[in-house]
């Protein structure tokens, strides 16, 4: 008889996992507590540095059964999810995805689906960055000012140069107008 596993994970240790549990068991999947693997970690983290799903690694045989709610609890890189997904299949261990209609991703269908949605995942994540560079290049051709504001108006910059060729220290100059070395490293280039 197979033994059924779950992997729960969540960003932020201002989160919880009852809501994914709540879905397993929803989904009429009985999982031993023993056998919920819950971690907090960022999904931008790569599946093989994840203390949790490593120690889940090790307990997984063939046969088993893999529960997560969503594909993006295996990870946001449509790549390490694609590997994590054949490293599983790999061992004779299923992977019921419940956001793909329990689908089981080590299956045909379940890597095409897997796949599909990754791709569409990635173009999404693509257009945005597209977005926001156009959007930056648009603001510097208005002649806008990225980041922060300056600590520093104009005036105080021209004195922070002459006291600076006049051979004052970078961070007496600092102290002086009660900011960062970098800041005045910045003024100075």
């Amino acid at each position: 008889m197979p033994r059924t596993f779950a992997y729960v994970r969540v960003s932020t240790t201002g989160q919880t996992t009852e809501n994914q549990l709540q879905e397993i068991k929803a989904a009429g999947f009985q999982v031993e507590p023993r056998r919920i693997v819950s971690e907090t970690i960022s999904g931008s983290t790569s599946i093989s540095r994840r203390p949790g799903f490593s120690r889940l690694l090790d307990r997984l045989e063939a046969g088993d059964i893999l529960i997560v709610t969503k594909l993006d609890r295996l990870g946001r890189d449509a790549m390490d999810v694609s590997s994590t997904v054949r490293t599983l299949a790999g061992l004779g261990v299923k992977v019921y995805c419940l956001a793909l209609g329990g689908a089981d991703l080590t299956s045909s269908a379940g890597t095409m689906t897997m796949n599909v949605l990754n791709a569409v995942a990635q173009f999404e994540r693509d257009l945005l960055i597209e977005r926001t560079q156009s959007g930056l290049q648009r603001a510097k051709a208005e002649g806008k000012t990225l980041g922060r504001p300056s600590t520093l108006n104009e005036t105080q910059k021209q004195a922070v140069r002459e006291e600076l060729a006049s051979g004052a220290s970078v961070s007496s100059i600092a102290r002086k107008y009660k900011t960062s070395r970098q800041t005045i490293l910045r003024v100075h280039f």
